[in-house]
């Protein structure tokens, strides 16, 4: 029976890392794939976290399952982290999964429940995974307008005209912060727009929170996202890959906002139901962490000097970048990447261009021109903007 499938289409980025691996160049330079690098380019284990997992060593006396939702104490440090005050706790319901991803699997499967006829709109760009997933499940998809295609910032205007096309049951997939792989992001006034066209339409909003902490500061990514939940329903997939750097963990959690007390009880049991379908129980090790951290005061305010140093990090590295092509180029034009936010910018240059970089410089970065800032570094920085400015950028 094997003999009747089909081949699958190559991930992008996994083939990108598979070629930067093979190139013998010593000078090569990834920017592909979606990880944070020290000035090293390192992915370090956070100081918070080491702390954690010893005492988890040491504290911890079995392995047996926790919940089908996971452990409540994870949902609720992670419900106090994304909404803050905004909703009371009842009325969320949550269950921890297998990273970001899988939190954004289950949303698209309880939207599936929700409404079998629902479509579920998706900014143009977005991450790849997100089409491939529903496109998997079946769900049917519409794009709308996103960032604009000369400045590469925000197109305001295109968005709100786009989805006043929603219909009521459809979901509407929005990035809460530092969007990928843009890297743009709304001002408070759009996002407050937004929140209220869907509102007037009777859509989903569905936000996929994957960099808390990594754009402006932890509270303030979370804006949006906390005043989508205020405004009524919604789904928050929330990722701790990147704030916590537990990549390997797989730790996220899926989270229902309902306008009422027992409602939520019922999504809390559909959410679990869900699980049980697809993993049964989430794994714990990267959710017991991040609940450690959250829940000790020393070191949480470890963990956010951390992130914190992090963030700033990256910013500093998109005001050299900015100032290194302001300087061979005596224009402005690239100044778009001081606006961008979080670890992604696209750089706007053509798939030949790309190829380019790499050909000849041995930098490699996602067809679309898709750059991992935190990839850079002081001595990179300027093999970069050399090399962008040499093919035409």
């Amino acid at each position: 029976m094997f003999d009747q499938l089909k081949d699958q289409p190559a991930d992008k980025i996994l083939s990108l890392m598979a070629a930067f691996r093979a190139d013998p160049r010593e000078g090569k330079i990834d920017l592909g794939v979606g990880v944070y690098k020290d000035a090293d380019g390192r992915t370090p284990v956070m100081r918070a976290v080491r702390e954690a997992e010893k005492r988890i060593w040491d504290e911890e006396t079995t392995k047996t399952y926790t919940a089908l939702a996971g452990d409540p104490a994870f949902s609720d440090a992670m419900i106090a982290m994304v909404l803050g005050e905004a909703v009371p706790r009842a009325r969320v319901a949550a269950v921890a999964t297998p990273g970001g991803t899988g939190a954004v699997r289950q949303g698209f499967e309880l939207i599936r429940m929700l409404n079998p006829g629902a479509t579920v709109w998706v900014p143009e760009p977005t991450w790849p995974n997100h089409l491939s997933i529903l496109k998997h499940l079946g769900i049917p998809t519409r794009s709308y307008r996103y960032v604009d295609a000369q400045t590469l910032q925000i197109d305001a205007a295109g968005i709100l005209e786009d989805l006043r096309a929603v219909q009521a049951g459809d979901a509407v997939l929005l990035h809460g912060c530092c969007h990928n792989p843009s890297g743009a992001d709304p001002d408070a006034g759009t996002w407050d727009r937004i929140g209220a066209l869907l509102r007037e339409r009777g859509a989903l909003p569905f936000v996929d929170l994957a960099y808390q902490g990594f754009g402006d500061g932890l509270e303030a990514d979370a804006a949006a996202t906390r005043a989508l939940a205020v405004g009524g329903e919604c789904l928050i997939a929330a990722s701790c890959s990147k704030n916590f750097g537990i990549y390997r963990e797989r730790t996220g959690v899926l989270m229902a906002v309902s306008t009422d007390e027992g409602v939520s009880k019922v999504a809390q049991a559909n959410l679990a139901y869900l699980n049980r379908q697809n993993y049964s129980f989430p794994p714990d090790h990267g959710a017991r962490v991040v609940t450690t951290i959250l829940g000790d005061e020393g070191l949480r305010a470890d963990w956010m000097a951390e992130l914190e140093e992090i963030r700033t990090g990256m910013q500093g590295l998109r005001a050299s970048l900015a100032a290194e092509l302001r300087r061979l180029t005596n224009s402005d034009r690239f100044d778009f990447l001081l606006n961008h936010k979080g670890m992604f910018s696209r750089l706007g240059a053509s798939p030949e261009q790309v190829e380019r970089m790499r050909a000849e410089h041995g930098i490699y970065m996602v067809g679309d021109s898709r750059i991992n800032v935190a990839g850079l570094n002081a001595r990179t920085v300027p093999l970069l903007a050399k090399a962008m400015v040499e093919v035409g950028l």
